[in-house]
């Protein structure tokens, strides 16, 4: 699918205004995580807890460094559908060259995969 100018900056708009929400967002997931990993480390939770609330409190680090990667990746995927329209190929598979579905780039106007692609990566994982 091709677009033309005005359509390539909306899409662009769409990507920099979310990509800001990420952003945004990493940083209070990092502000709090840091916060947490703080208290443990000054004793304020740890000596008098016992196993239970340390291994909820690994649990929850865990699970905080997770999301925190996840929403990297999607900036990292914004960053990346960005650069593809500066270059003059947003739309295209970045692994077969072929068009990404309409549909798909309407639903993730950072999808940098058609879904033949998409499919087989996840079949891969």
């Amino acid at each position: 699918m091709k677009f033309d100018k005005k359509q390539l900056a909306e899409i662009r708009r769409q990507l920099e205004g979310e990509r800001g929400n990420l952003v945004a967002q990493l940083e209070e997931l990092t502000a709090d995580s840091f916060d947490g990993t703080q208290s443990d480390m000054t004793g304020e939770v740890g000596l008098d807890d016992d196993f239970a609330d340390a291994g909820s409190a690994t649990f929850e680090r865990e699970r905080d460094l997770s999301i925190q990667n996840n929403v990297r990746d999607l900036i990292d995927q914004m960053n990346r559908a960005i650069q593809r329209i500066e270059d003059g190929n947003y739309g295209t598979c970045e692994r077969c060259g072929n068009p990404i579905e309409a549909a798909r780039l309407k639903a993730l106007p950072h999808a940098l995969l058609c879904m033949d692609c998409k499919r087989r990566e996840e079949r891969a994982r």
